[in-house]
């Protein structure tokens, strides 16, 4: 072989594990991982740079696993898309045979690392990769009610870097969870609405209605609502050691407004260019908000 040619395979390589595991997307879940671990660790459960190691690593393996095993499945699918037709499953750079025996290792070893931070860590773990894998990618063609299951393991890496600091899970690592759960369906509808031409093409239903309407504008608005309540309720005292000071209470809450806006924004205007907006800041969103939990648990 040709020495010049090897970078360029490695390359090439490095590039299709990327896409595979979706990194992007895989490194945000585990940066909500982190943001939970820092608001959990305590003196009682003192900060291990080990442990957070572990669940980084560990998180990865699981999302990318998971990742994985949706492209396999999806892989006529995603064949159909414009967004996702030239992946390496459909393109052909990865045969379905050495995607899953790369989903296999990841979820073993993901398994494995999580155990050693603590069972209830990999358990929750476990969790999510099933309810994505089994129950969410096969209802994304039957149901809307897909992103509603969905919800469920996107809504656990928050509460699993909690889980993981303090080995329990309890009101805290609920409350967290709760966050995220709301959090969800703004997202994952304002993405719906405008990628809904492309995903009709695979037959994914992914707004409410299963339409481009008032109501699935109108409920984008009502669960940003419930996302911005759930996101103070620390303020008040009734989560246990997950606590908000009152200053940051009213950030959050005016952080929370801002995602409102654009979720009205789209109930009025109707078109992707406001669904996209609404995508963008829903990153924003929660990014911010587990920053300033974690700044604030520091300040206090």
């Amino acid at each position: 072989m040709d020495t010049n040619t090897q970078p360029q395979i490695k390359k090439s390589l490095y590039k299709d594990f990327v896409e595979i595991t979706k990194a992007r997307l895989s490194i945000s879940v585990v940066v909500s991982t982190i943001a939970g671990y820092l608001l959990g660790f305590n003196e009682e459960q003192p900060f291990q740079w080990l442990v957070l190691v572990l669940l980084i690593v560990g998180g990865y393996c699981m999302v990318g696993a998971s990742n994985v095993f949706n492209q396999i499945i999806e892989i006529e699918l995603d064949a159909k898309m414009d967004r996702t037709k030239n992946r390496p499953l459909p393109s052909g750079r990865i045969t379905k045979q050495n995607a899953f025996i790369l989903g296999c290792v990841l979820t073993v070893l993901g398994l494995a690392i999580l155990y050693n931070v603590n069972p209830k860590t990999a358990m929750f773990g476990a969790i999510s990769i099933f309810m994505y894998v089994s129950l969410y990618t096969p209802l994304k063609t039957l149901t809307p009610l897909s992103v509603f299951v969905g919800a469920f393991p996107g809504a656990i890496p928050f509460m699993l870097g909690w889980v993981a600091a303090t080995g329990h899970f309890g009101i805290e690592a609920g409350t967290l969870f709760i966050i995220q759960f709301f959090w969800q369906f703004p997202h994952f509808w304002a993405i719906g609405w405008f990628l809904y031409d492309d995903y009709k093409k695979a037959g994914f239903f992914m707004l409410p209605t299963g339409k481009k309407d008032k109501k699935t504008a109108l409920q984008t608005i009502l669960y940003t609502i419930w996302m911005i309540l759930a996101s103070i309720i620390p303020a008040f005292g009734f989560t246990g050691n997950l606590i908000l000071s009152k200053t940051t209470a009213v950030i959050v809450f005016l952080l929370g407004l801002w995602m409102l806006f654009y979720a009205v924004q789209l109930h009025k205007q109707m078109d992707e260019k406001a669904a996209r907006k609404l995508m963008i800041v829903s990153v924003s969103y929660i990014s911010l908000l587990q920053i300033i939990y974690v700044i604030d648990k520091f300040l206090r």
